[in-house]
């Protein structure tokens, strides 16, 4: 069984945001799910040009996770864009370590 995911400090988001492709209606595409932890990666290292050592201390986790987080983030963007595909990113909700 895996563990819970560990506590991240993210930038809060006002809701659920999605981005699509124009002139597909939302029925017909498939929503990818960027998690908030990928997206913070991203936009503190790709935006804001932080170090991915930077990026951890000021997310609390280790550079490791960083560099996992912008490759599977990474790598969710590029796909939805290559294939027409939406990108859905919204708030979670982490649970404490036990």
């Amino acid at each position: 069984m895996p563990r819970c995911k560990k506590m991240r400090c993210c930038r809060q988001l006002d809701g659920e945001k999605v981005y699509k492709p124009i002139a597909i209606p939302m029925s017909k595409i498939e929503l990818i799910d960027v998690d908030l932890d990928e997206f913070e990666a991203i936009r503190l290292c790709d935006l804001e040009g932080k170090s991915q050592i930077e990026a951890a201390a000021a997310m609390q986790v280790s550079r490791g996770t960083v560099q996992r987080l912008l490759q599977s983030g990474r790598q969710k963007i590029v796909f939805a864009l290559l294939h027409s595909q939406g990108l859905r990113i919204k708030n979670q909700t982490y649970k404490e370590e036990e």
